[in-house]
């Protein structure tokens, strides 16, 4: 019992700093994305793609969440883009509090989008608030067709799922139809993309979509 009053302390306070958070994107009409998957799922090299796409035309600030280094931010620092690197050292998840830290330390003039990249994880992140207006899970096909129903919990409070290395659809044992109708029997409000890196397929829809929510 003591563990579980611990827990439901920690996410409530969680829960107040992200509201704090999210006061604050409101203010400045900054759309908030929570980008989540499993490691290895091309999170960051969607974020390339999707910086690509907009090429400055929308002005994007990025966070980014790692357990140990600081490769990712490198990355998107090439594409003249305001990125914080959050390092947890271990830690799983971000939390609401490392996000308004790094917000400090992130100029937010002009910003129309900000893309939090959570940590590689389907388990932690999904039960953390971070100020987002939505989060946005990444598949990847090389995982397979059954992540939605190992990990429901995630699925479930996503609002869009990007399916993404469909090049290597024809490679890898997962199909299709399985992976969505198993996505949206967890969720059947998900709105599902399906996108390659490689060849920037259904980069387009993926970005236009993005783009329409920052002008609804």
């Amino acid at each position: 019992m003591s563990i579980i009053t611990v827990e439901r302390k920690v996410l409530e306070k969680n829960d107040e700093i992200a509201r704090r958070n999210r006061a604050l994107f409101s203010s400045k009409q900054i759309f908030v994305i929570n980008l989540v998957s499993s490691p290895g799922s091309g999170k960051t090299s969607i974020l390339e793609r999707t910086l690509e796409y907009f090429n400055h035309r929308v002005k994007v600030a990025v966070i980014e969440g790692d357990v140990q280094t600081d490769f990712d931010a490198q990355r998107i620092a090439r594409y003249d883009t305001p990125v914080v690197q959050i390092v947890t050292n271990g830690g799983c998840h971000l939390e609401a509090k490392l996000v308004e830290d790094a917000l400090v330390n992130l100029d937010l003039a002009g910003v129309k989008l900000l893309i939090i990249e959570n940590v590689g994880n389907l388990v932690c992140p999904s039960n953390y608030d971070l100020g987002e207006a939505m989060k946005v899970v990444v598949a990847s096909t090389t995982e397979g067709d059954d992540k939605p129903l190992k990990y429901p919990g995630m699925f479930q409070r996503a609002s869009a799922l990007i399916i993404n290395k469909i090049d290597l659809l024809p490679y890898v044992n997962c199909e299709m139809t399985v992976l969505k109708g198993n996505a949206l029997s967890i969720n059947p409000s998900l709105k599902i993309f399906e996108t390659s890196c490689t060849t920037k397929s259904g980069i387009p829809d993926w970005c236009s979509w993005l783009e329409q929510n920052l002008q609804s």
